[in-house]
């Protein structure tokens, strides 16, 4: 998926969760002023993981390559 398209609805999620909060602020529900304790840590721990998962990949993709590239030089 294209980035922009991923920013498009992440900016339209944002938006919709804004409409809700106001919608349930009018309505007299009690809406927690602070987030919760847990989500930027596990949001953090699972950035770490993404990143470190990615550079994982490249480093395969790149001794893969290699490989690859050897096999297919020895039988020119």
């Amino acid at each position: 998926m294209h980035p922009w398209t991923l920013y498009a609805l992440e900016v339209s999620r944002d938006r919709e969760r804004e409409t809700n909060l106001h919608r349930l602020m009018a309505q007299g529900f009690d809406v927690p002023s602070r987030p919760s304790r847990l989500r930027r840590p596990a949001a953090l721990a699972l950035a770490a993981l993404s990143r470190g998962s990615a550079a994982a990949a490249r480093r395969l993709d790149d001794c893969v390559a290699e490989d690859l590239g050897r096999s297919l030089a020895l039988t020119k």
